[in-house]
């Protein structure tokens, strides 16, 4: 079997500029979304997108962990129902691995590559239960083990498209390696065939399970790695919420070439072009997004509403809103300056930082270190409207 059965890899260059928009306005936007935020709360704003670039994920695959379930797994507080254990599980696992490519602790391997692929598969698969790593064979009823960061030993059906069989991964792999780790493209050719590389590894599918999710942080790091991924948006919310369109798009990217102003591989160059289209679109969308709900003003009058609430509630004291405003737009708070802030003396300012730690809001590295903003599910559901859709919540 040739690696030809694949081609084309990117579209043809003049089809590939009619992408170039697309790409410099995300190019621009997330620059601006960036400047927005104080690089401190930044921090803070990369841990509450890796929970929800993880729920969204885990719902793609068809795996419905509840945010508040994702929040008490991040705690080591688990289920004792071993299917909910098992989602945290994998929600702790893919919070893991994003993050270390938010930190930059990934390989030093360029992203769109079967290397980084397998530290993907690798890394997020050793921390996930024995019973999810195995997959069950409905023709034949064989069980098969997910071996992480190893390719499939055997020949899989992905719905209507047949991946290549086990035996020839490595050769579609290294045309893979070939056409996106140094391929002569400029940064902007790059940007716009970000959505080649992802439903290319797809077409390929390399591993017996997990190459959807691998897919989604290939995607991230090499959006990271073009100077336009960061921990303040994904992508994967955008696909989720499409997620018909998103897998017709994927699918419609299978099929094979229509005639012969569809390009000169054996594959359809318009579907490829359509899904990078998509790919760059919802990216956009997603940043446009965040823009909106990071805008300090706009932040700010979303924390002040509910807090005063939690004030009248008595679940907050007075004062709360003058502290969580200067963490927002300093980055942190120095403990001496809560006095100052809330106009209290330092028995009554230290009340307003509990109860705000005590909920969450806050948080430090240690008792004397300064104060920085949280985001707990139940203030982020109020202060990031929609970042999460409304569900019912389970107490259990």
């Amino acid at each position: 079997m040739n690696f030809t059965m694949m081609e084309p890899m990117l579209p043809e260059e003049a089809a590939l500029r009619s992408l170039e928009h697309s790409a410099l306005e995300l190019a621009e936007s997330t620059s601006g979304l960036a400047k927005q935020v104080h690089p401190i709360l930044q921090q803070s704003v990369g841990d509450l997108v890796r929970s929800m670039n993880c729920y969204y994920s885990n719902l793609i695959e068809g795996h419905h962990t509840h945010p508040r379930d994702i929040e008490r797994a991040l705690e080591e507080d688990f289920s004792s129902e071993p299917k909910k254990r098992d989602l945290q599980l994998e929600a702790v696992a893919h919070i893991h691995v994003q993050k270390l490519i938010d930190e930059g602790r990934d390989p030093a391997i360029w992203p769109a590559s079967a290397a980084y692929a397998c530290w993907l598969h690798q890394r997020f698969c050793k921390h996930l239960p024995s019973d999810m790593l195995w997959v069950d064979n409905k023709d034949t009823g064989e069980r098969h083990e997910v071996v992480p960061g190893q390719l499939r030993r055997v020949d899989v059906t992905v719905g209507r498209h047949v991946p290549p069989p086990h035996a020839y991964l490595p050769r579609f792999l290294a045309r893979f390696d070939q056409a996106y780790t140094s391929p002569p493209l400029s940064r902007l050719s790059q940007i716009q065939s970000v959505g080649a590389v992802h439903h290319r590894f797809l077409w390929i599918h390399p591993f017996l399970d997990g190459n959807g999710r691998v897919a989604r942080l290939m995607s991230h790091a090499l959006l990271k790695r073009l100077g336009i991924g960061t921990s303040l948006w994904s992508v994967a919310r955008g696909l989720a919420r499409e997620e018909t369109e998103y897998k017709s798009r994927l699918a419609a990217a299978d099929h094979p070439r229509h005639g012969d102003r569809d390009g000169r591989g054996n594959l359809t160059q318009s579907g490829l072009l359509s899904f990078c289209r998509f790919f760059l679109e919802r990216s956009i969308d997603q940043v446009s997004f965040m823009e909106s709900l990071l805008d300090p003003a706009k932040l700010l009058s979303r924390i002040e509403i509910h807090v005063e609430e939690e004030v009248r509630a008595k679940r907050l004291e007075k004062g709360s809103f003058l502290v969580l405003r200067e963490a927002v737009l300093a980055g942190q708070v120095e403990r001496a300056k809560v006095p100052m802030l809330t106009g209290y003396k330092d028995r009554a300012a230290r009340k307003v930082t509990a109860a705000l730690t005590k909920r969450g809001m806050l948080v430090a590295a240690n008792h004397r270190a300064p104060l920085r903003l949280a985001f707990p599910i139940d203030a982020a559901e109020r202060w990031f409207p929609l970042l999460f859709p409304i569900m019912p919540v389970d107490a259990t």
